[in-house]
C-alpha cells in the first residue's frame, strides 16, 4: 500500500494526545473522589457493566480516529483489474503435420476446437486476431470484437506444406500495430519511451514442430521484446507416430503424394506414412523468456484447452493502484458514531427504582 498523502499520518498522533488528556481527567478525578460510609450507596451508583465492557467506547473511537488519519493521506492498493482493451494475436500452425491423428480426430481439428472455445470465453472482452502460418504466414483476421467473423475463419482452415513461426511473429506484431499505437510495425524501430512494462498485446503461437523456413523466430521474438509485446508458445501434439489423415475441407487438393516427405515440416514420417514430427520446445521456451511470456506444453485436446483457459489472466489482466481512502474514511466515522452513540446510550440518566 502507498500513500498519495504521507505527511497527513501525522494527523494520527492526535491519538496519543487524546489519550494522555483521558489519563489526566481519571487521575483528577480520583484525587476529587470523596468517602461515603453507606455500601449500598455506592452499589447504586456503580454501573451495571464489567470493567472491560465500559472499554468498548474509548476503544472503538480510537480506531475510528486511526483509520480516519490513514484515509487522510489517501492511501492506494494495487488491485487486479480485466483490461479489455488488450489485443490478443492467436497464429495457429496450418502445416500439413497438423494432420496427424495422435489427437483425435486430428491435431488441426482439436485445434480448432480448443481456439474457438478460448474465443468464445473472451467475448466482449480483449480483441482477437487470427494469423495462420505453414511455409508462410498470413494474417486471416485482423483483431476484432466478432466471433462470428473468427469462428468462421476457423472452420475454413486448411493445411500447407511447412512452417514458418518467426514469420508468423513479425505478421502477428504488424497486426498488433495497425489497432495499437505505442506498438511499432516491424518495419519502424519501436519508441524508446513508448512506455514502461508490457504493451496491452500478446501473441499465441500454437504449433506441432520447428520453423523450418523463413525468419528466425529469436530474431522476431526480439522484435516482440523490443514493442513489449508477450509471445506464449504452445507445443501441440505426442511424439508417438501416426497416420496423417485430413478431412476434405482441411486439405487444398494437391493430395499427400505430390507433397513428398518433408511437406510436414520440422520432422519426417516412419515407412508407414507415420508422423513422427518433433516439437522444437527448446526454441519456444527460448521464445517465451525473450518477451516475458510463458511456454505451455498440450499432448491432447483437453491439455490445449487447458493452456488457453490459463492464458488469459497473464496478459488481460493488470494491476492498477485505486484510492482506498473512501474506504478508509467511511469506515473511522462508522467506528466514531459507533462509539459515541454506546456511550450515550450507556450514560443516559437513568430512573431510580425504589
Amino acid at each position: 500500500m502507498t500513500f498519495s498523502w504521507p505527511w497527513a499520518l501525522l494527523s494520527i498522533l492526535i491519538i496519543p494526545l487524546i489519550l494522555g488528556i483521558r489519563w489526566w481527567a481519571l487521575r483528577r478525578r480520583r484525587r476529587a473522589a470523596v468517602r461515603v460510609t453507606s455500601i449500598a450507596l455506592v452499589r447504586s451508583a456503580l454501573p451495571g457493566r464489567t470493567r472491560w465492557i465500559r472499554k468498548i467506547p474509548p476503544a472503538l473511537f480510537v480506531t475510528g480516529l486511526a483509520l480516519l488519519a490513514v484515509g487522510a493521506a489517501r492511501p492506494q492498493a494495487s488491485v487486479p483489474v480485466p483490461q479489455t482493451a488488450a489485443t490478443i494475436l492467436l497464429a495457429l500452425d496450418t502445416s500439413g503435420s497438423m494432420c496427424s491423428t495422435d489427437v483425435d480426430p486430428n491435431r488441426l481439428t482439436a485445434a480448432k476446437k480448443a481456439a474457438t472455445d478460448f474465443i468464445e470465453s473472451l467475448e466482449g472482452g480483449p480483441r482477437i486476431g487470427l494469423v495462420t502460418f505453414s511455409g508462410s504466414a498470413g494474417l486471416l483476421v485482423p483483431p476484432t470484437d466478432d466471433t462470428d467473423a473468427l469462428t468462421e475463419a476457423l472452420d475454413n482452415l486448411t493445411v500447407g506444406r511447412g512452417t514458418a513461426i518467426g514469420q508468423a511473429m513479425l505478421a502477428s506484431l504488424d497486426a498488433i500495430a495497425e489497432v495499437d499505437p505505442s506498438v511499432a510495425p516491424t518495419g519502424a524501430s519501436p519508441d524508446p519511451g513508448s512506455g514502461e512494462g508490457h504493451a496491452a498485446a500478446a501473441i499465441i503461437v500454437l504449433t506441432d514442430g520447428a520453423n523450418t523456413q523463413g525468419v528466425d523466430p529469436q530474431t522476431a521474438a526480439q522484435e516482440a521484446a523490443l514493442r513489449r509485446v508477450r509471445v506464449y508458445p504452445i507445443g501441440f501434439g505426442t511424439t508417438t507416430p501416426a497416420p496423417m489423415v485430413c478431412e476434405n475441407t482441411q486439405f487444398d487438393g494437391r493430395g499427400f503424394g505430390g507433397w513428398g516427405g518433408g511437406w510436414g515440416g520440422g520432422g519426417g514420417f516412419d515407412r508407414g506414412g507415420r508422423n513422427i514430427r518433433m516439437i522444437d520446445e527448446p526454441a519456444l521456451k527460448q521464445i517465451a523468456q525473450t518477451t516475458g511470456g510463458a511456454y505451455h506444453r498440450a499432448e491432447n485436446a483437453d491439455e490445449l484447452k487447458t493452456a488457453l483457459e490459463a492464458l488469459p489472466g497473464s496478459f488481460s489482466v493488470v494491476n492498477r493502484r485505486v484510492d482506498t481512502a473512501a474506504a478508509f474514511a467511511a469506515g473511522g466515522a462508522l467506528f466514531v458514531v459507533a462509539a459515541l452513540s454506546l456511550s450515550l446510550w450507556w450514560n443516559r440518566p437513568r430512573t431510580p427504582t425504589r
